[in-house]
């Protein structure tokens, strides 16, 4: 299922706002409590709200972030990377939170784009349920598709809750995961100067 698909199908399948604020208290009664009670009787409907804002990225064309480009860089053509890119995504197994830092870096071939844009693409797709594997390779392709340029890297760190607050309860632990394309998969010394630009050690 593609992007526009999804946004398709989201758009006419979306409960109406009551029917997700009475599938709230559902679940407030199934866990134990009343969703009647004085500090319960709003929640559903501020649940209902801050899930528009959590899954605001089925709403957004990601291909449209990237539309825009520069290509006045004065032969610019140096890997581009905005590291230390925050997000926070919700794990499609358990709908708890993934919170991690993105990594994101190209090299242009002729176009460049605004680094906000960057930052931006990553929010689109992690304001979706996900699991990072997914996550990663989305923001790469799509970069790699719109810019076309010689190369496209993304690393993704982060903490997840669905193991950190239940099952293993590995609260420390972080996963990694990367999407090598073009000049960052093909050239060991690109890679490596990437990882090294946003923090990331490797062996020789």
């Amino acid at each position: 299922m593609n992007d526009q698909t999804l946004v398709k199908v989201e758009q006419r399948a979306r409960p109406l706002q009551q029917e997700v604020e009475e599938a709230i208290r559902v679940l407030i009664r199934w866990a134990g409590d009343d969703p009647t009670r004085e500090g319960l009787v709003d929640t559903p409907a501020r649940i209902a709200r801050a899930y528009q804002e959590f899954f605001s990225g089925y709403r957004q064309d990601p291909m449209q972030i990237l539309a825009r480009t520069f290509s006045e860089v004065d032969g610019y053509d140096e890997m581009i990377v905005l590291s230390g890119i925050r997000f926070e995504s919700y794990c499609e197994h358990h709908l708890v939170p993934i919170i991690g830092t993105a990594h994101v870096g190209y090299l242009p071939d002729k176009r460049v784009v605004g680094i906000s844009k960057l930052a931006r693409l990553v929010a689109v797709y992690a304001k979706r349920l996900q699991i990072q594997e997914k996550l990663t390779v989305q923001i790469a392709d799509t970069l790699n598709k719109v810019l076309q340029p010689k190369g496209a890297a993304v690393v993704l760190q982060a903490s997840h809750q669905c193991m950190s607050t239940r099952g293993v309860r590995q609260a420390a632990a972080e996963m990694i995961t990367s999407r090598m394309l073009g000049a960052f998969r093909d050239n060991p010394a690109t890679r490596r100067e990437f990882l090294a630009l946003v923090g990331i050690q490797t062996a020789r």
